[in-house]
Parts: C-alpha cells; sequence; structure tokens
C-alpha cells in the first residue's frame, strides 16, 4: 500500500507539472526498485540525499513511502518548498506513537535496519529517547528500562521480531509492543514458506537494496537449494529455465508489469 501510494505521488506530481518548469524532488530514492526510478529519472523527477540546497520555493518535494526525520520537514518548510507527503500510514502511526510516548519519559525501542529511512524517520520523532536493535542478540544484550515501548519497522521479519518481543518481555513483562509489521510483508513470508518441497527453484524479484526483498530471499535460500534474487527477466539464471516448477515471489517494491514478464519469460521456454 505505501509504495504504491509513494508512486500514484509522484504521477500526481508529474501530471500537475506538465504545463509549468517547477522542479520535482523525491527525499532519497521513492521506492527500492530500479527500473522504477530509472523512469521517473527520464520524467524529471530528481533524487535529493542529505544536500536540500537545490530546494526553493518553485520546488516540488516527495516525502517517499519511509518518511523523513521532523528537522527535514522542518528545512523544507523553511524553504517554502512544495511538500507532498507520501509516508506510509503505519509509519506515520510509529512516527506519531514514537512521538507520543518519548513526551511521556517513555525509552522507544525499535527493532529494524538501523540505517533504513524508515526507522531513521521514527528516531526522529522520539527525540532521544530511542534505542534500535536490529536482532535476537541486540536484544539480549540490552538493558530495558520500567517505562519502555518497543515499535517494529513495518517491513521487518515477523519471526525475528516474535523472538525479539520474547526476549524484551522476559527483562520487562510491562513493554508496551506495538506490532506494525505491515500485513503484505507477513503474507509474502507465509506464502513463500508454503512453497517448501513443492518447486524445484525460487525467483525472488526485486531491488537489491530493498530490506524486505533481500527476507525474503534469505527465506527462500532457507527452504530451497536453488534460489536467486533478480531485479527483471533479463536477470533470470540459465539453469531456472530447465527446471519443472519454479516459484516466484516479489518484494513490496515490485511493480507487477516485471512480474509478469518473469512468468512470461519462464513460461515461453
Amino acid at each position: 500500500m505505501g509504495v504504491k501510494r509513494a508512486v500514484e505521488t509522484a504521477e500526481k506530481a508529474l501530471d500537475a507539472n506538465s504545463s509549468d518548469s517547477k522542479k520535482i524532488f523525491t527525499l532519497g530514492p521513492l521506492i527500492h526498485n530500479p527500473l522504477v526510478l530509472d523512469d521517473l529519472k527520464k520524467r524529471g523527477v530528481q533524487i535529493l540525499a542529505d544536500d536540500l540546497s537545490a530546494v526553493d520555493s518553485d520546488s516540488v518535494v516527495i516525502i517517499r513511502a519511509h518518511g523523513t526525520t521532523v528537522e527535514t520537514k522542518d528545512a523544507l518548510s523553511s524553504r517554502n518548498a512544495v511538500v507532498m507527503d507520501a509516508t506510509c500510514p503505519r509509519v506515520l502511526l510509529s512516527q506519531k506513537r514514537a512521538a507520543e510516548w518519548a513526551s511521556k519519559g517513555y525509552c522507544i525501542i525499535i527493532a529494524g535496519d538501523r540505517n533504513h529511512g524508515e526507522v531513521v524517520s521514527i528516531s526522529s520523532c522520539a527525540k532521544n529517547k530511542a534505542v534500535v536493535i536490529e536482532n535476537v542478540k541486540d536484544a539480549e544484550a540490552l538493558k530495558v528500562e520500567p517505562k519502555t515501548v518497543l515499535i517494529v519497522q513495518t517491513t521487518f521479519s515477523p519471526t525475528e521480531f516474535e523472538k525479539i518481543v520474547e526476549v524484551i518481555k522476559s527483562k520487562n513483562e510491562n513493554v508496551q509492543v506495538f506490532n506494525s509489521i505491515c500485513s503484505a510483508t507477513m503474507e509474502r513470508q507465509e506464502s513463500l514458506r508454503e512453497l517448501e518441497g513443492q518447486v524445484d527453484g525460487i525467483l525472488v524479484i526485486g531491488g537489491k537494496s530493498s530490506a524486505n526483498t533481500k527476507r525474503l530471499y534469505e527465506t527462500a535460500s532457507a527452504i530451497c537449494s536453488s534460489a536467486a534474487l533478480i531485479e527483471n527477466a533479463d536477470e533470470i539464471p540459465s539453469e531456472f529455465f530447465k527446471m519443472e516448477k519454479v516459484g516466484i515471489t516479489a518484494g513490496a517494491s515490485t511493480p507487477d508489469f516485471i512480474i509478469d514478464q518473469v512468468e512470461q519469460k519462464l513460461s515461453s521456454i
């Protein structure tokens, strides 16, 4: 949902800008899919990193599904940019929770990838009261304060989060847990596991920098000896064309047309 919303926001910005010359930016890569990003680039959408110097009152800036920091929003406001906020509603909720509970004096534990845009955005909302843990090992080493809440990245591994919750709760059973993992993420993982023993190989389609796609590939590799992570149909390994049954799954940022192309290419051989 968040990914589709972000892409639709970019399309709206392009449509609205068809008759004038406003600059259109996204705060970081809009989604983790090279083909989509390349298409947006050709149509004039530029990617901003940390430097906002190119942004002015004639600029349109799209906040991607991951969200952004409080400081960045303030900086954009000071430059009078037109901001189109495509932050995923689930991420927005986590941001609000982090801000609310931090204001009450609670420590905020965030389970997620430390450098992921979503985690960084949630941390900023919690001011200096957030601690990020990436796995069970981090949870085991963590001192849990009496007043603590636990928030999770929307694309985090459901299995890993369950283990983390168990460890954190063993240290403080009163910790408030908010499970905001996207249902699409959980459904893809569960559906993928159903392929175990049913296929000769599994293709995971998605951007190689996408967190949820990487986790799908990890699961695929664990249940099948022949698994590959590809970004498009041209990257299908030759051995997959010799298999009788091939399983296909895809990351949240993978457009339907790319999945269709992979399926069609396999079926045509």
